[in-house]
């Protein structure tokens, strides 16, 4: 509703030029959701066009600009009130004056600079969105338009196995091992775990993948870890000279490339815990961290093929690598 003259006298619609054609992407919400929204990659041009649509024809719509940004944004939940942007690149699309009719202007942000990943996390969200804006005298009118950006990496020259001697003295000894310490979000985690020493009644083992964010800085940092997926290894008391093999799924978790440091404001790690659980609940527990990373769909393979490769190279590893020793965790819960 308009009172004294002073309420919106326009309606904006961002409409991208390959709108039709673009991919789309699903990526969650603040509130847990799903939506799909337009996918782009880093250096890509964003172009499109800005209806302004009056909604009295006739009547004129004086404004003292109008300008659409393209914005990359990290909001931490717990200072809500300030956004921070990492990238804000701003094209003027109409000086100063007044509109009389309808109308549509063009715009185009070339090569953009996108060097972070869409994320939605516990604490934290980082984004981008196109904003068009008519600047008023008294209130403004802007419409925003989120879109989602993918970091696509090639494949890590450097990839070695993960390969430990952990236990606990005179009680258990065991040897586990992964295929490769990097694994792309559709990849398959291939590994084995041997008993040495086994003098506690094991009845239950598992693998964790847990997610760790952290936010913040110096005493101020905050870490969340969340259990993305829990996969059953074992169930019942193994023997001493027994193998038990892994073979785990990336692609049905949600889960997303690991981050460093982003913008020196978050970090999103993860990592693969081995979890042992004895008869009387006692969990024995040790972490090791991964890289996961995002590949562009130039080959498909099916998951059993990818199964297939990745154990048949981890089968032709070097079976001479020397262990780390470590101690091994013991918690009880």
């Amino acid at each position: 509703m308009s009172f004294f003259g002073f309420g919106q006298t326009a309606e904006i619609d961002i409409v991208l030029n390959d709108g039709e054609t673009r991919k789309k992407a699903e990526h969650k919400t603040e509130d847990g959701k799903k939506d799909k929204y337009f996918l782009f990659y880093d250096g890509e041009t964003v172009s499109g066009k800005v209806n302004v649509t009056l909604k009295t024809p006739g009547k004129r719509l004086e404004h003292y600009g109008i300008k659409i940004e393209f914005v990359g944004q990290i909001d931490l939940y717990y200072d809500r009130g300030n956004h921070h942007e990492f990238v804000s690149l701003v094209k003027d699309l109409a000086r100063p004056g007044e509109l009389s009719q309808s109308q549509t202007f063009d715009f185009e942000f070339t090569h953009v600079e996108k060097p972070y990943e869409s994320y939605t996390g516990q604490n934290v969200k980082l984004r981008y969105f196109l904003r068009a804006t008519i600047s008023r005298r008294l209130n403004d009118i802007s419409k925003e338009m989120d879109i989602v950006v993918q970091t696509l990496c090639s494949y890590p020259e450097l990839n070695s196995s993960i390969k430990m001697e952990v236990g606990i003295e005179d009680c258990l000894h065991i040897e586990f091992e992964y295929n490769k310490s990097k694994y792309h979000l559709r990849d398959v985690i291939v590994g084995k775990i041997y008993f040495l020493l086994v003098r506690i009644k094991i009845k239950h083992m598992e693998i964790d993948i847990i997610k760790r964010e952290t936010t913040g800085t110096g005493p101020s940092v905050y870490h969340e870890n969340d259990t993305i997926a829990k996969y059953e290894i074992m169930d019942g008391a193994p023997v001493k000279g027994e193998s038990i093999p892994i073979r785990l799924f990336l692609a049905g978790y949600e889960l997303t490339p690991t981050m460093r440091d982003i913008n020196k404001k978050f970090s999103v790690r993860y990592y693969l815990n081995l979890v042992l659980i004895d008869e009387e609940e006692r969990r024995y527990f040790k972490q090791q961290e991964i890289t996961l990373w995002r590949k562009g769909d130039i080959v498909r393979r099916s998951m059993s093929q990818q199964a297939s490769i990745a154990a048949q190279r981890f089968e032709g590893s070097n079976s001479e690598t020397p262990c780390n020793r470590e101690n091994f965790c013991k918690r009880l819960i």
